[in-house]
């Protein structure tokens, strides 16, 4: 059965996005950018909220962005290819390889599951990833801690009821003192 992962960049104080909606200190090194590339490679469909849909849109152009290296232009290829779900009420259409989810967060990954495939099922943004958590749907949550307290923002994780034991299978320290920690859900 196909993994569903949540994996984003994180500050010490465990915040996705700081308190002004900014995540400018996400930005990666190329050491940490690579690990992003070969996690993204492992990935055969993203589920997407809609803030991070529309976040991600950058990375569906690239022509649009002549400063890319080459490492980003890796990345960006293999964004555009990747089928992605969209969860939101409020768009009306979507772009590339992405469509909107025709139902419920857990009926999609149920769907999702189901349908032939090795790799991954990638969530992507807080909320979503807290209402797949909250059900029980997550198998991994992987993290890129970078060294910065943000003071307040959107969490990693919003707190809920449920508790999750959790397994380490990786970690990594990159040359910006990035840690990347990538965990298991015990079951």
């Amino acid at each position: 059965m196909r993994s569903v992962t949540y994996s984003m960049n994180v500050s010490l104080d465990g915040y996705i996005v700081g308190p002004d909606g900014t995540f400018d200190w996400g930005a990666p090194d190329e050491e940490t950018f690579r690990s992003w590339i070969d996690e993204i490679r492992g990935v055969d469909v993203h589920l997407l909220g809609r803030r991070l849909y529309e976040t991600m849109l950058y990375w569906e152009d690239p022509a649009q962005h002549p400063s890319l290296d080459d490492a980003q232009l890796e990345w960006a290829a293999l964004w555009k290819a990747l089928p992605k779900v969209v969860f939101s009420t409020t768009l009306s259409a979507v772009r590339g390889k992405a469509r909107l989810a025709s139902g419920g967060l857990a009926e999609e990954i149920a769907r999702l599951r189901a349908e032939p495939g090795e790799g991954d099922i990638a969530i992507g943004g807080a909320n979503l990833a807290a209402e797949a958590g909250e059900s029980g749907l997550i198998d991994e949550y992987r993290v890129r801690v970078y060294p910065v307290l943000v003071g307040g923002g959107i969490p990693y994780y919003a707190q809920h009821e449920r508790r999750a034991d959790l397994e380490l299978v990786e970690t990594r320290t990159f040359n910006s003192r990035i840690v990347y920690l990538r965990y298991r859900v015990a079951r």
